[in-house]
């Protein structure tokens, strides 16, 4: 992976993700593997280049990736769907929306299946 594919944190803390429960990027990572979306927010130099740098890889085709060091001072990554960047009176913040494992993010993922053979709650039995 060359340097336009990712995006690395090289100094302060881990970012924080924050599960996103909208329903347009649901729609942007749907696929066989269960995946959550979260959005971090960071400060960083020069917002509105590296949502150049993402823009230039998507319109190549290439996933980018967020490339940081976890609590225990492991590289992790996870690929970048949306960026944005604002400017704050203290200075440029980076909003990142990432595609990442549940685990990855410490949440769990559950769906709720129905494996009853009882009739629906209306009385409706569909194998009568």
């Amino acid at each position: 992976m060359d340097e336009a594919e990712k995006i690395t944190i090289i100094e302060g803390p881990p970012p924080t993700f924050e599960a996103v429960t909208d329903s347009w990027p649901l729609g942007v990572v749907e696929g066989p593997d269960p995946a959550v979306v979260a959005v971090c927010r960071m400060r960083t130099l020069d917002g509105a280049a590296l949502v150049e740098r993402c823009a230039r890889a998507w319109r190549d085709g290439l996933p980018i990736h967020l490339e940081f060091r976890d609590l225990a001072g492991l590289t992790q990554q996870a690929q970048i769907i949306a960026a944005r960047s604002m400017h704050i009176e203290e200075g440029d913040v980076l909003v990142l929306w990432v595609r990442a494992t549940a685990a990855a993010l410490g949440v769990e993922l559950s769906f709720d299946v129905d494996d009853d053979d009882d009739p629906d709650i209306d009385g409706f039995d569909p194998t009568a």
